[in-house]
C-alpha cells in the first residue's frame, strides 16, 4: 500500500474508439468494464474514480469535440499502487487487447498529477493537465507512469 500523504494520485487517460461504444466490435469491452471497475475499487490504494450519475463508468461522459473519445478519472493513494492495478493482474488482460477497440494514441493519453487529499479533481481539471502534458511534456503539474515527479512534501505549500 502506498504512503500515507497530504496528496494523493490524480490520473486521467483518454481512448477514441475504434467504433461507436453500442457496436458490436466493442461489446467485449463494455462487458469488461462493471468487473475492471470493481477490480479498480477493491485495489489496495483506490480512493475514487468518476462515475455517471446512476453510478456506472463514465464512458457516457464526453466532453471532448470528438465524441468517439471516452475518459477516466480516477485517484489513488500513490503511484505505486496505480501501476500495480494498471500492469499487474486482471487489468493487464484488457490492456493488451487495447487494438481490439481502440485508435493508436498520436499524442498523450494518459496523464497523472498530485491532489490534496481529500479533494475530488474535475474533468476540465483534468482536461487542462492533459492539455499541458501534451503541450510542455511532463513535469509537476502533469506526468507520466514513465517520467515521475514526487508527491509535494507534507506541509510543504502547494500550487495546483
Amino acid at each position: 500500500m502506498g504512503a500515507m500523504t497530504d496528496f494523493h494520485l490524480a490520473e486521467f487517460n483518454v481512448v477514441r474508439l475504434t467504433e461507436p461504444i453500442d457496436s458490436p466490435r466493442l461489446a467485449s469491452f463494455v462487458a469488461l468494464l462493471p468487473e475492471i471497475n470493481a477490480l479498480a475499487e477493491a485495489s489496495p490504494g483506490f480512493v475514487w474514480r468518476l462515475t455517471d450519475h446512476d453510478g456506472h463508468d463514465a464512458t457516457s461522459m464526453r466532453p471532448f469535440p470528438d465524441h468517439d473519445v471516452i475518459i477516466n478519472l480516477s485517484v489513488w493513494e500513490s503511484v505505486e499502487d496505480l501501476e500495480r492495478y494498471v500492469y499487474r493482474g486482471r487489468h493487464l488482460d484488457p490492456l493488451r487487447r487495447r487494438r481490439e477497440w481502440f485508435l493508436p494514441n498520436t499524442t498523450p493519453n494518459t496523464v497523472l498529477w498530485w491532489i490534496p487529499a481529500g479533494t475530488v479533481p474535475t474533468v476540465a481539471e483534468a482536461m487542462a493537465r492533459l492539455a499541458t502534458l501534451t503541450r510542455s511534456g511532463p513535469g509537476p503539474e502533469a506526468f507520466t507512469f514513465r517520467q515521475r515527479h514526487e508527491a509535494p512534501i507534507e506541509g510543504a505549500s502547494f500550487m495546483p
